[in-house]
């Protein structure tokens, strides 16, 4: 499996935003997006991801295989720790993995409400998520927002040990160090034409 982009041309609200992006990422690797705020990070995901359409070029990988997450949680508020992660399985077909809570320092608060979880914990808990859902190609838009350095660590262990060398790839969004062996993107290159972007749309981007 491989996620194979070419000359991809991304836009939000109709304005230009990425132009002429190519990348290649292989099974068991990452790929570390980098780039200014505004340059379009989250449309680039957003894009490879399906969640909104490319102007043009190809996007090439398994689209079953493929899921986004934002720095939004995703939970719900009224259901325990374990009750989300169930959720969660259930609703892409699977039966949730006791090891996630382990993986993700959740096990003394499985029980717990996610009401009652404190902003890193419920970081922890979205993201926990991706350890449920079974996908293989994973598109993350900062996902170490409200985690302390111990959470970051637990995340990028999640991603080396249990994604990365179990096939899957990812395709991350983030100015925090990782850790990972990965390759660097930089999207400066890439930016579509001055007269065309930043101005109201930046907060999209």
């Amino acid at each position: 499996m491989e996620l194979r982009v070419t000359d991809l041309k991304c836009l939000r609200g109709g304005i230009p935003v990425l132009d002429g992006v190519s990348l290649a990422v292989a099974e068991g690797q990452a790929l570390i997006l980098r780039g200014p705020n505004g340059i379009g990070k989250t449309t680039l995901l957003r894009t490879l991801a399906g969640l909104q359409p490319a102007e043009a070029g190809e996007i090439a990988y398994p689209a079953e295989e493929g899921a986004y997450a934002s720095h939004e949680d995703g939970i719900k508020a009224a259901l325990s720790v374990r009750e989300n992660l169930s959720f969660w399985a259930r609703v892409y077909g699977r039966r949730m993995d006791e090891a996630v809570l382990q993986a993700f320092d959740l096990v003394d608060l499985a029980e717990r409400p996610a009401a009652t979880l404190s902003s890193g914990q419920k970081r922890r808990l979205g993201l926990a998520r991706l350890g449920v859902i079974g996908r293989k190609v994973l598109f993350l838009d900062e996902p170490t927002i409200s985690l302390d350095r111990f959470s970051v660590k637990l995340f990028a262990d999640f991603l080396r040990d249990q994604h990365l060398a179990k096939g899957g790839i990812a395709v991350i969004a983030t100015h925090i160090d990782l850790g990972l062996e990965a390759p660097e993107l930089d999207l400066a290159p890439f930016r579509a034409a001055p007269e065309v972007a930043g101005g109201s749309y930046e907060a999209f981007l």
